[in-house]
Order: C-alpha cells, then structure tokens, then sequence
C-alpha cells in the first residue's frame, strides 16, 4: 500500500474545502462567462489568505486543471518563482477566461520574464495567447511606455482589431483606450479609431459604469484626471 505524502494531503485538503464552498447559483453565473466554477471569489480569496504563499502547493494545485484550484494556486503562488516555458505553459493550458486574466495580472506581469513573453505571445497565432500579449502592452503603456511604438500600436490596432476574435479584440480595445487616456499626443488619434471602427459601441453597459466603447472611455476616464 503507497502511503499518502503529506504534499498530496495538503492537496486532498484543499479540495475538500473548495467542494465545500462550490454553489449552484454561483456556478451558473460563472459558466454564462465560460467559467466551471461555483465558488465565491471573496470566499476563494479568504481561503488563500488563510493558506498564505505556499508556491509547492500552488503548482500541485494548478496540475488538477481544476478552475477553483487554479484560481487559488495563483493566489498563493510566488510570481517570481516560474520560469519563462512554465508560464508559457500554463497560459496555453488556462483554459478558462478567469484563470486566464488572473494568471497574467497576477503572476505573468510580476514574473521577470514578462517583457519577453509579452513580446512572444503578441505575436502568436492563437488569438486567445495573443490577447494575453496586448494585455501586458496595456499594462506597459500605463505604467512603462518608455521604448514603446504607440503610433505602431495604434497602426497594428486599426489594421486588425475590427475583425479580431472576441478575446484578443477586447484585449486590444482596452490598449487603444489606454493610449488614448494616457498619452495626450495620441489622444486624437486613438478617439478617431475608435469611432471609425466602432468596436463595443453598442456594448450593454450598466448605469454607473463607463463604456467600454474607446471614445467614451476615453474621454470620460481624462474628463476625471484633468491633468491628464
């Protein structure tokens, strides 16, 4: 008889405990978003808080392909610690859209490598990987635009974003707001693009949100920061 290590009790353990926090309700909502979960994130993220980092849990955690699982690993993982081909790895195989958006701004952006994997996956034919590309870019034009062809991305972004898949559309939509917000000299520009294109103009949007229709984010997110 194999005796149980207590790495794979840690793991039992856990998944236990995610069973236990899984609802119906919450699960029918996530699966609209194409999400097979049915935790509560306040409840997932308590639960991560108890566990605190435990980067061997969190990789045994992330191997059961299980979402809830995922979703938690990434949150108690250390995001410096992967290397570049584990993160390529575990973008390609996130699967969900949930797992996918936490693992780039939760990890992927912390990792050393991101510059490197954001340079790589921008330019992947899988438009899913893609959009995690144009993710890292959005994060860079807000944060380090120092060396970055915003006119060229404004170009990439007229182009293609119109006929882009859904996920890597919204990806790029989200970097043409950015410039737009935060670099005046394109403002014109990305505004103009955003009208031609018309991409999520029509998109539902709740009373107190702001559209993601680039003109109107843009204009209104500069409207609140006058000195931008």
């Amino acid at each position: 008889m194999t005796e149980t290590t207590p790495a794979e009790t840690a793991v039992a353990e856990v998944m236990a405990e995610l069973a236990e926090l899984e609802d119906p309700k919450t699960r029918a909502v996530n699966e609209k978003h194409g999400d097979d979960h049915g935790v509560n994130l306040s409840k997932l993220r308590a639960l991560a808080k108890r566990l605190k980092t435990q980067q061997e849990l969190a990789c045994r955690l992330w191997a059961t392909d299980d979402t809830a699982a995922r979703l938690l690993a990434i949150l108690i993982c250390r995001p410096k610690a992967f290397e570049r081909d584990e993160l390529d790895v575990m973008l390609r195989g996130a699967r969900t859209p949930k797992v996918h958006d936490w693992l780039v701004n939760y990890v992927v952006k912390k990792n050393p490598h991101s510059e490197e994997l954001r340079l790589a996956w921008s330019a992947d034919r899988d438009p899913v990987v893609a959009s995690a590309g144009w993710a890292l870019t959005t994060e860079r034009v807000t944060k380090k635009p120092e060396d970055l062809d915003l006119a060229g991305l404004l170009d990439v972004i007229e182009a293609e974003m119109k006929d882009a898949p859904d996920r890597l559309q919204w990806a790029m939509n989200h970097c043409l707001a950015q410039i737009g917000i935060e670099h005046a000299e394109h403002r014109t520009r990305a505004i103009d693009i955003g009208e031609r294109l018309e991409v999520l103009k029509d998109y539902p949007t709740p009373a107190g949100c702001t559209s993601p229709f680039a003109p109107i984010w843009i204009t209104e997110m500069v409207r609140r920061q006058p000195d931008k």
